[in-house]
């Protein structure tokens, strides 16, 4: 058991070691390190973008994989319809953990769940994911702009973007692509200091990426 294990008690969501109940289909590979589970997500991504996907969403891949989990990566992602995120990494049940939310803004549950992905269920990589074109950091910017902000919720969401727009600038003409990377590079940032992340990141046992999607083209490219 690792001192991570010892440290960090969380409620029991599901089981890690892979069942299937349908032995034909093939179980989905253990991944041990962060660069295997970024190559395969970048592998996917390639997949997908050529047109030559390995999974689909189907029943009998569900039911292989329903005995357990063993994700090799949690991607923390934008609610946009046009970022399926296990579409677009061409990764099929119990590969991948997402969390979305609008601009993949973080709050405690979004934290709650990655940490969770990484103490319970032994992921190695965390990537964040922001996408072009973004209508939430666009929001954030035109508030920014205007000085009127929205109230309830949707103000939740653009007053967490909106550090990220004035960090770059937003009369910029550029802002909202600008702020949607700052606010991608500031979300990778934060997640070092989530409950059960900050060791294995400082063990080097869990890596966290920061990457942008192009809804044009659906590559997916790592910023640096």
């Amino acid at each position: 058991m690792s001192c991570l294990a010892l440290r960090v008690h969380l409620p029991d969501f599901g089981e890690n070691p892979i069942m299937t109940t349908d032995p034909s289909a093939p179980a989905t590979a253990a991944v041990i390190s962060a660069e295997e589970a970024l190559a395969e997500l970048v592998a996917g991504n390639k997949r997908f973008v050529s047109g030559r996907p390995e999974h689909g969403h189907r029943v009998s891949a569900a039911a292989a994989a329903s005995g357990g989990q063993q994700p090799h990566a949690v991607v923390v992602g934008c609610i946009d319809s046009r970022v399926p995120l296990e579409a677009i990494f061409d990764q099929t049940f119990g590969n991948i953990c997402v969390v979305r939310s609008g601009g993949h803004v973080v709050d405690r549950a979004v934290l709650g769940s990655v940490g969770f992905a990484v103490a319970k269920l032994g992921v190695p990589l965390i990537m964040v994911l922001g996408h072009k074109r973004c209508g939430a950091v666009q929001a954030a910017v035109e508030a920014v702009r205007t000085n009127e902000y929205p109230d309830g919720d949707i103000g939740y969401l653009v007053d967490q973007l909106t550090p990220a727009v004035l960090a770059v600038g937003a009369d910029d003409p550029d802002a909202p692509e600008k702020a949607m990377r700052a606010h991608v590079a500031r979300t990778v940032l934060r997640m070092r200091d989530v409950t059960g992340v900050t060791d294995p990141v400082a063990a080097g046992r869990v890596d966290i990426v920061g990457a942008v999607y192009d809804l044009d083209t659906g590559l997916v490219d790592l910023l640096p």
